[in-house]
């Protein structure tokens, strides 16, 4: 594989069969799942294997350790904006071999926004089963499952306009949580519970931590009763509606904003982040304990 090899950290993502559920979980415990490309295209190989398997029905997307995910991988040892795969969800350029914007508008566009709206077409249903922190990134995991089911100690938060940049790649806020949810969430960069995603129709469910597992797996078997073909149907049918909405054309506008903050922060002297990193995010009041690259 070409670019810089990055350190090998094991099974970034563990793929398992219960019944006619396909569980797919993310396995960087330590940097509280942070999303790198390496765990980004094993997620999409284990999305993919579900799929094809005639036998499975639904699909329970899940993070090991204490969170769900702490967003994307912005510094740990495993970050990995220079190495290089096989474009899956977009046709265009390999990002390792330019520069700038152009790098990393390649790279989000594929691995954030378009790996995004790939999962999101999955033609078989998937659930989120989110507990601890769910941050940036990790909004963009959830929000791409047909349904997502809570402990009551999981909170949320999308912090990036602290860096000037006006949310995350995959743009879902407005229709996922309101117009004044999404601005609340946005221009505060407050965490918010599981239970006021609950009231802004974000979450399917809020359960104790000790029944998260058996809801969504019960909720998943149900699914997974129901006749394949039809359930392909039925969740085009929504996702085309949502489509109607303007979602497509709406990601598609945010995220020429997305780089056009990374370009100013970059021509205004500090970077593309604003000059913000895992650790400086937390002492601006981000909402994860201990964020990714954090040891």
């Amino acid at each position: 594989m070409p670019g810089t090899t990055v350190p090998y950290e094991g099974e970034v993502v563990t793929y398992e069969v219960r019944g006619r559920i396909a569980v797919v979980t993310m396995n960087r415990p330590d940097y509280r799942n942070a999303q790198n490309s390496v765990m980004t295209y094993a997620l999409d190989a284990a999305f993919q294997r579900a799929v094809e398997d005639p036998d499975v029905g639904a699909i329970v997307l899940a993070g090991n350790g204490e969170h769900f995910s702490a967003g994307h991988d912005i510094g740990t040892v495993g970050r990995d904006h220079h190495v290089s795969y096989d474009n899956k969800a977009v046709m265009w350029w390999d990002h390792v071999d330019r520069e700038g914007g152009d790098q990393r508008f390649a790279r989000e566009m594929e691995v954030y926004l378009g790996m995004c709206r790939r999962w999101r077409e999955l033609p078989k249903p998937t659930i989120a089963m989110v507990h601890g922190a769910c941050i940036a990134g990790g909004l963009m995991l959830s929000w791409v499952c047909d349904l997502i089911v809570a402990s009551d100690d999981a909170f949320f938060a999308d912090p990036v306009v602290r860096m000037g940049i006006p949310g995350v790649e995959y743009f879902a806020h407005p229709w996922v949580l309101g117009v004044r949810g999404a601005k609340e969430i946005l221009f505060t960069g407050d965490r918010f519970s599981a239970q006021r995603a609950y009231e802004w129709g974000m979450v399917s469910r809020v359960v104790p931590r000790e029944q998260l597992e058996a809801t969504a797996m019960d909720l998943a078997d149900r699914i997974a009763t129901m006749p394949q073909f039809g359930l392909a149907l039925t969740k085009k049918a929504v996702n085309q509606c949502e489509d109607l909405m303007g979602v497509r054309a709406g990601m598609d506008s945010v995220f020429g904003l997305h780089h056009f903050a990374h370009a100013h922060n970059a021509e205004m002297g500090s970077g593309p982040l604003g000059g913000l990193d895992a650790k400086s995010m937390k002492q601006h009041g981000s909402t994860v304990v201990k964020k990714a690259g954090e040891n």
